[in-house]
């Protein structure tokens, strides 16, 4: 896998953007690629935004991971700690909360929590200038997936505008690898 760091622009990059969401993700390529960790965003990533119901499919997929040996650690930057604490609880996985993605801190934290270093690490999240930004400072191998639901913070859909417009540079270019469907 390839985790070496980029620069200017391409920090932005994600290494593969998945349409379906993290269950497109296969649990066999990251385990044949010596995945030993995978850092997970919480909000539009694995529930919606402010949410706590977990879908059955990214239960399923959070169960692979974690029965083929693939250490997890939430990572987020979410103000409701009582709800990421309880999610941690029920999905059993550790978490590090006030993360302040795109920084280092939070990555580091969560490296440190589970004893891996980036280049056994993959990082998921919906957010371009938060999850792949700071996953990419740090040559974590990024992953971006289709945010769950539209609603979000008001930032975030602001955000939104400039991400659209790199990810379709990035795939112009020819730099952006895509999964349309899922895989396993």
């Amino acid at each position: 896998m390839d985790n070496t760091k980029r620069g200017g622009v391409y920090l932005c990059c994600p290494r593969k953007y998945c349409h379906l969401g993290v269950s497109q993700i296969g649990v066999r390529e990251l385990t044949s690629r010596g995945v030993k960790a995978v850092l997970l965003d919480l909000d539009n990533t694995l529930v919606p935004w402010q949410r706590h119901e977990v879908s059955d499919a990214v239960r399923d997929w959070l169960s692979e991971l974690k029965e083929n040996g693939i250490k997890l650690c939430l990572i987020s930057n979410t103000r409701f700690g009582k709800r990421l604490k309880k999610l941690s609880e029920e999905l059993d996985i550790p978490y590090i909360r006030h993360a302040w993605k795109p920084g280092k801190r939070g990555f580091v934290s969560a490296l440190k929590e589970l004893d891996v270093s980036p280049t056994d690490t993959v990082m998921v999240g919906d957010q371009m200038f938060t999850d792949v930004l700071g996953g990419n400072r740090l040559g974590i191998y990024t992953v971006m997936v289709k945010p769950i639901a539209r609603k979000e913070f008001v930032g975030t859909k602001v955000s939104r505008v400039a991400e659209w417009a790199l990810l379709s540079w990035f795939r112009r270019c020819g730099v952006l690898q895509e999964d349309d469907a899922p895989s396993s």
